[in-house]
């Protein structure tokens, strides 16, 4: 089910005997490991040789049962969505799954039952030669309360080595709310993610902006609003200086960016007679969470500091070292990115990385392990690094990269993205409270893990733990 553009689950009683949901996905090498791995088929067998011709790699195969992730996917993602238990599965497999099978997987309400609120449903999944590998029935409790959640990709699998963002919620139950000014909260995207966020215990929201647009954001979103307190402007910019005043005088620990442009915003942050400056240059960070890198870690800066220098680089590299520390690391190993990894003359950003390290060396960067300049490769592989003859103490084991400018940083958080899997929970550090600046495009989960990283922050200044 959707509402204005994004998904919701369906509730006990929105279910309707004859309700269907389908997904279809063609299955990926990883893909087919996950499946092999939640059915238990680790049959070494089920991995071809090299030899084969498949020009994708390595032809996978699993049994049948592994497309039991994709009913559960679908279950817990659609129909009846998020709040949703199964109870009890009766299903039977017939076959093999193998790399590029186009499978489809879908869901029919057979029966509702009142007592517990439980739905039947037939479900069956078909490969692309109409075969039925999977069929059966599966009864599940369904949920109560309505969720309103961002457009996912229902069939989208992932092998992660770790879970970065789920464990920042976790940080968070330890954490007191914080109070948060949420700015221009006038789509329901922008003010679902800070209700949700408040609904977690994450914050404790203020909502500027004009008040008209706001309740109707609510409306739209079906959002009780009678918990929160509005301070109305006439408009964006106004929401923007209103927000920033709060935060200068103490009534807000943190600022979240709505449905404003980011120019806007930063413009109230970063004003020199008004703003939230401090001695430190203010700079951007995201905490990533890359699927084939076993650990979060922190790129900086890529939304910020557009072409920043030797003085700015210093500082962006200790308001992520802080924030590393922050996060619980105790002594963060930097790399610093550049094209190639000796000193180059012609290359300024190798100029820099070197004179970064001596500044280390000689305290006026603390906190970290740096070293640079190291291209992508050598600082996020050890293997890498080893080919190439490159003896570092970050190599395979970073916990910062440090781009050489915003062009760079963008693109490569951008290919992560969307070629790689990651996500990123954005930061605005180096003022006098954190900012998170949302975007458009941002996922539920990854408008929650922005929103932690924040309270995780403010706690920090809160107890005096960080200062800028």
């Amino acid at each position: 089910m959707t509402v204005s553009g994004e998904w919701t689950n369906v509730t006990f009683d929105e279910i309707r005997v004859g309700m269907a949901a389908e997904i279809s996905v063609t299955l990926t090498g990883p893909q087919i490991d996950l499946m092999s791995m939640l059915s238990g088929d680790v049959d070494a067998f089920h991995l071809t040789s090299s030899g084969d011709e498949n020009p994708r790699g390595p032809t996978r195969r699993t049994e049948a049962s592994g497309a039991v992730t994709l009913l559960s996917n679908l279950i817990g993602t659609r129909l009846p969505g998020p709040g949703t238990k199964i109870q009890r599965r009766d299903l039977v497999f017939d076959g093999d799954i193998v790399t590029g099978d186009t499978l489809t997987a879908k869901v029919t309400v057979r029966e509702k039952r009142k007592r517990g609120r439980l739905v039947v449903f037939d479900c069956t999944v078909i490969n692309q030669e109409k075969r039925k590998i999977v069929s059966g029935k599966t009864v599940v409790a369904a949920p109560v309360q309505r969720l309103i959640y961002d457009d996912v990709a229902p069939a989208h699998l992932e092998l992660r080595r770790s879970d970065a963002f789920m464990n920042l919620f976790k940080s968070c139950t330890a954490c007191e709310p914080v109070t948060c000014a949420i700015v221009h909260p006038c789509d329901v995207v922008s003010l679902s993610g800070a209700v949700e966020a408040a609904r977690r215990g994450f914050i404790t929201p203020v909502l500027v902006g004009p008040e008209e647009k706001i309740r109707q954001a609510a409306a739209e979103a079906e959002i009780d609003l009678a918990p929160y307190r509005i301070i109305s402007t006439p408009h964006s910019h106004a929401a923007a200086d209103r927000a920033v005043e709060l935060a200068r005088a103490g009534k807000v620990e943190s600022l979240m960016k709505g449905s404003l442009h980011t120019d806007e915003l930063l413009g109230a942050v970063m004003s020199s007679s008004t703003g939230l400056r401090t001695a430190r240059r203010i700079s951007h960070a995201f905490v990533m969470d890359v699927p084939a890198y076993p650990k979060m870690f922190i790129m900086t800066d890529a939304a910020v500091n557009i072409s920043p220098s030797l003085t700015d680089k210093r500082d962006i590299i200790q308001n992520a070292i802080d924030l590393a520390q922050m996060l619980g690391i105790g002594t963060p190993k930097v790399g610093i990115l550049s094209a190639v990894e000796t000193v180059n003359a012609r290359l300024p950003s190798t100029i820099d990385a070197a004179a970064l390290c001596k500044m280390a060396d000689r305290g006026q960067i603390t906190g970290g392990i740096l070293d640079g300049p190291l291209a992508f490769d050598n600082a996020i592989s050890a293997q890498a690094a080893k080919t190439k003859g490159i003896n570092s103490p970050v190599s395979g084991d970073v916990d910062i990269l440090l781009a050489p400018d915003l062009d760079s940083g963008n693109m490569l958080l951008k290919q992560l993205t969307y070629l790689a899997g990651a996500e990123g929970a954005g930061i605005v550090l180096g003022g006098r409270v954190p900012v998170v600046l949302t975007s458009r495009s941002d996922s539920l989960r990854t408008r929650l893990a922005s929103t932690a990283v924040m309270t995780i922050v403010a706690q920090a200044r809160r107890t005096g733990k960080y200062e800028v």
